[in-house]
């Protein structure tokens, strides 16, 4: 059985009387354990909504969401709360750090909502991180700080990391470290890792490729190689 089974699911936007928006359309993919997979589309094409559902941030209107052999999409709002705190890792696109906090604080706000997490100044060594603690996201550059976004995330210990465009503000070498350390996350942590972009050149790094267009799902490919971020080029 897949980790995650994303069955029919649709997803509309009431529009104030009109017909509604309906941003996923009957869309269906699985996602094993412990693999990362990558969810490609154009802007609007629906990913974004998926992750969202996935991630517990929104509900599908129909249809069915599995998530470790637990039915999400009907959790009442305590259980959602509970499954976002403590299955859920989010990476953003635009970092979405705390300004006034340190490194070592922001990664500590994710920690100290759940019971077991890794220790944060040993995360953010592990993303490179380690002589940054006591700096102010002001004082770091842009791929430091989606690191940060990235061991806040990891410090949880999720189930499922989610990420949305992780490398959309990053110049291409940065994008590609950061791209690199997701890679590692997947592969020495086990963690079940997905990626949201539009780069199809991102591809070759998944276990499995989900193709989004329109609110469908256009195509699953499985990826028995995944190739080394520094194999890849855009």
């Amino acid at each position: 059985m897949a980790y995650i089974e994303f069955d029919q699911v649709v997803k509309e936007y009431p529009t104030g009387g009109g017909t509604p928006i309906r941003a996923l359309d009957g869309a269906s993919f699985t996602a094993a354990q412990g693999e990362l997979t990558v969810i490609l589309g154009q802007s609007g094409a629906g990913k974004t909504t998926a992750l969202n559902i996935l991630g517990g941030m929104d509900t599908a209107t129909s249809g069915r969401v599995v998530v470790g052999g637990r039915d999400v999409t009907h959790l009442r709002k305590r259980e959602l709360i509970a499954y976002r705190r403590n299955d859920i890792g989010f990476v953003f696109q635009f970092y979405n750090l705390v300004p006034n906090l340190t490194a070592l604080e922001n990664v500590e706000l994710a920690s100290q909502i759940c019971t077991d997490h890794f220790d944060p100044a040993q995360t953010l060594a592990k993303v490179g991180l380690g002589d940054r603690l006591g700096n102010f996201p002001a004082q770091l550059s842009g791929g430091e700080q989606q690191r940060v976004s990235i061991a806040r995330a990891i410090a949880k210990k999720p189930k499922l990391l989610l990420c949305d465009e992780p490398t959309g503000a990053l110049d291409y070498e940065t994008g590609k470290e950061v791209l690199q350390l997701l890679q590692d996350i997947c592969h020495e942590e086990g963690m079940t890792v997905l990626i949201i972009t539009h780069n199809s050149a991102l591809a070759p790094m998944a276990h499995k490729v989900v193709r989004f267009r329109s609110g469908k799902v256009t195509a699953e490919e499985v990826n028995a190689a995944p190739s080394p971020i520094a194999d890849i080029e855009w």
